[in-house]
């Protein structure tokens, strides 16, 4: 496990939860989501467990940011990120969630494998949403809080 956040960065945001794979922080006022991952690798079944906490969240809030700080992560895993892709975002889309950013470990081949499963997942699924989101990729969450 890695603490991969500046304090002064989430200094006004408070801690929604956190258990052994995430710590998820919340700001009402600016409706922003930050989920840091603590783990190089975590089971999908933690995952979406995870994501059903913040989906939670984010039904009860009206939040409309989500930022992913995935800088911990050491390992790819393409059926969460396609779960996560096609059924989570589009699950809350519903709730008015449409900017996503993410921050991604510094590893080239990270960001080289996000790519490929992306183009994947947009050839299997012609009919997902990413037309209807704002997606950016930061290199930290103050740039991911200001953008």
């Amino acid at each position: 496990m890695s603490e991969t956040l500046n304090p002064s960065d989430i200094q006004d945001f408070d801690v929604a939860f956190e258990e052994s794979y995430a710590k998820v922080w919340m700001n009402i006022e600016r409706k922003v989501i930050i989920c840091e991952l603590l783990a190089d690798y975590i089971p999908i079944g933690d995952f979406k467990e995870i994501f059903s906490q913040i989906g939670e969240i984010i039904k009860a809030g009206g939040f409309e940011k989500f930022i992913f700080d995935k800088r911990s992560l050491r390992a790819f895993h393409q059926p969460t990120m396609e779960w996560y892709f096609i059924h989570w975002k589009k699950d809350m889309l519903g709730f008015g969630l449409k900017v996503h950013r993410k921050i991604l470990p510094s590893e080239k081949w990270f960001e080289k494998m996000v790519k490929i499963a992306k183009d994947q997942i947009m050839q299997n699924y012609p009919d997902n949403i990413i037309d209807q989101l704002d997606i950016r990729y930061c290199e930290s969450i103050e740039e991911a809080i200001r953008l």
